[in-house]
């Protein structure tokens, strides 16, 4: 059964430049496998066993079992290249714990990805042809890895940063939900609902005014072709009068 369990879930596979998600994606599969907590915490092996009561030894050997498993998880996440990281690691934790070294690198190096991240998120701008719903997806996909690196980022300052940075056409929607809105009580979601709203609106709007001004030109063409049809039909009756006068008088 166990094993059967186990195969119903698949497990994501680590490369160089996915550590952020695939830890997302592990950790709830070890936690879906009540395994987590020993790759967390660890559990400590004692000095000598034989001295343990037999609650505690049924204790040490349910850990164990639970940290094998959890070990097992992780090696089948690996490549070769992975594998031969954590190959020293006698414990589920102490794997962990390689693979967050090797992949997130040291502390000054996180330092430094968390400023070039949050650079990159100060200079967010919506292009004029990006809709609503792919800018924010642009927004989000910076702030969610600013928060897998440590930021405390708030949803406030997502949704701020958001509305300073859209398109001039939205300026009017955005005046209006800074006037009466407090972002503290909304979602994004919720913000992201009422500006593809405005969006769809300022679209149709923007269509029926293409179609009128259509309208507008295509009648006064007919009429330009009607003038220049009658000038020409004058200027040919102009000169088959002077042809016939010549005529008339030899």
């Amino acid at each position: 059964m166990a094993s059967n369990a186990m195969a119903a879930f698949q497990v994501p596979v680590l490369d160089s430049n996915n550590f952020d998600n695939w830890s997302i994606k592990m950790k709830a599969l070890l936690g879906a496998h009540d395994v987590w907590e020993v790759v967390e915490k660890g559990y400590t092996e004692p000095e000598d066993e034989a001295t343990l009561s037999q609650p505690q030894k049924e204790s040490l050997k349910d850990s164990r079992k639970r940290d094998k498993k959890a070990l097992y998880l992780i090696y089948q996440a690996l490549d070769d290249n992975g594998f031969e990281k954590v190959s020293s690691a006698t414990s589920a934790k102490q794997a962990w714990e390689k693979l967050q070294t090797s992949y997130k690198g040291a502390e000054q190096v996180k330092k430094v990805r968390l400023q070039v991240l949050r650079g990159e998120f100060e200079s967010l701008q919506m292009k004029g042809s990006e809709s609503i719903s792919d800018y924010f997806s642009r927004v989000l996909a910076v702030s969610n890895q600013l928060k897998r690196n440590g930021e405390k980022l708030e949803d406030v300052r997502i949704m701020e940063k958001i509305l300073r940075s859209l398109d001039p056409k939205f300026e009017h929607i955005v005046v209006t939900i800074e006037e009466t809105k407090n972002l503290e009580e909304i979602s994004i979601e919720q913000l992201m609902g009422s500006l593809q709203a405005y969006e769809e609106k300022h679209k149709k709007r923007q269509g029926n005014d293409e179609q009128l001004l259509k309208t507008h030109v295509q009648p006064k063409k007919k009429e330009e072709s009607f003038d220049n049809e009658r000038s020409r039909y004058g200027r040919s009756r102009g000169r088959g009068r002077r042809r016939g006068h010549g005529r008339g008088c030899g």
